[in-house]
């Protein structure tokens, strides 16, 4: 491997971390966060949530079992950056094709290693998830930080329009699967879609921006909206969107897409500290009062005060008991904020597409 080249990772409010730069050789931008996943870097790496954040792997050895082209969640990596301990550079799996340092070159991802994670999770803990900049170009802290103060915080920032699909399109369309969805793509994964498929569903996949009336001619038997980056309240033309087909299609949601189904409601959403990402965080569901292991990636939450009367707060994380997921009394929708379809992490929730399932049903026979 050569020489290692050095790196520093500076956070916006001045704390530092000087290692090794694996992956890319350069410069880049974003918040700062962390996923307390021992597996899955592959999935984290590709899922279009990670839009503008550098991601910091708690688990100290990433890239143990390498890369392969299956498992992934979109066509490229979506982080900004890549936080690790230590870089396994040859990995041990029968399905690799490449190590996880070709990976980030080959993409253009830059990354940093050799720094005490542990010590950067728990200042992210105690002071919040923020903006940071690593660079393998620069370690001029004073230069950094003028670059880092030109960053945009999460806040307002609508990242949805960065990772949507700009047209529609078919995915595995089967001639004898029953039902009808349109998923709206504000960042979706390529497990949901699998998943949905396998549920006897034929989906067709429509850009963040689709109205109301393009839906309607479409004329599907359910709408899904999907996991996405950035804030919600800054997606108004989805949230816009989902208002105007409340009542008229079931509607399932699941992370930001939860998100939008509750802004559309009339309920409000607020920033997380540091946000939930991980693979074993405990969910309860308040009306079976099982207690599930789930996937999760978010920042942001919806608030459980602002519910209105017609909703139904449905799962509670069981960590700071903010809101996991909602209910409509009155009309066929419900969402979830974290991850069913998980890719990685466990399968507790997949029941959750089958109740879309029988929800379109009972649509279908009114």
């Amino acid at each position: 491997m050569g020489n290692p080249r050095t790196a520093v990772l500076l956070l916006k409010d001045g704390r530092f971390f000087c290692g090794k730069n694996f992956g890319a050789k350069g410069e880049t931008t974003g918040e700062v966060c962390f996923n307390t996943g021992m597996s899955g870097y592959q999935e984290i790496l590709t899922d279009p949530s990670y839009c503008k954040q550098i991601v910091t792997m708690t688990a100290p050895h990433i890239g143990n079992y390498g890369v392969n082209p299956d498992d992934i969640e979109s066509d490229k990596i979506q982080v900004a950056g890549f936080v690790i301990k230590e870089e396994t550079s040859i990995p041990s799996n029968w399905r690799s094709t490449q190590s996880i340092d070709d990976y980030l070159q080959e993409q253009h991802i830059v990354g940093i290693s050799c720094i005490d994670t542990r010590a950067l999770t728990r200042h992210i803990r105690e002071n919040g998830a923020m903006n940071g900049i690593i660079s393998a170009i620069d370690s001029d802290l004073e230069s950094l930080k003028k670059k880092l103060a030109k960053v945009p915080d999460m806040i307002g920032l609508d990242l949805v329009q960065e990772v949507s699909c700009k047209e529609n399109y078919q995915f595995n369309i089967n001639g004898t699967n029953k039902y009808k969805v349109a998923a709206l793509d504000y960042g979706i994964k390529m497990n949901i879609l699998r998943l949905l498929e396998s549920n006897n569903c034929n989906v067709t996949v429509f850009p963040a921006q689709t109205t109301a009336a393009e839906i309607f001619e479409f004329d599907p038997d359910g709408i899904f909206l999907s996991n996405g980056p950035g804030d919600p309240a800054a997606v108004t033309y989805g949230i816009d969107m989902v208002k105007d087909m409340l009542g008229k299609k079931p509607i399932f949601g699941i992370c930001l897409g939860h998100q939008i189904l509750a802004l559309a409601l009339g309920a409000k959403t607020f920033k997380l500290k540091f946000g939930h990402r991980g693979l074993n965080h405990p969910v309860k569901n308040l009306e079976s009062g099982a207690v599930e292991i789930t996937s999760q990636n978010h920042g942001f939450a919806v608030d459980l005060d602002s519910l209105p009367e017609n909703i139904i707060p449905t799962h509670v994380n069981l960590n700071d008991n903010t809101s996991e997921g909602i209910r409509c009394k009155d009309i066929p929708a419900f969402s979830v904020q974290y991850h069913p379809e998980s890719s990685p992490g466990p399968h507790d929730s997949r029941y959750l597409f089958r109740q879309f399932i029988t929800m379109m049903a009972d649509a279908k026979k009114n």
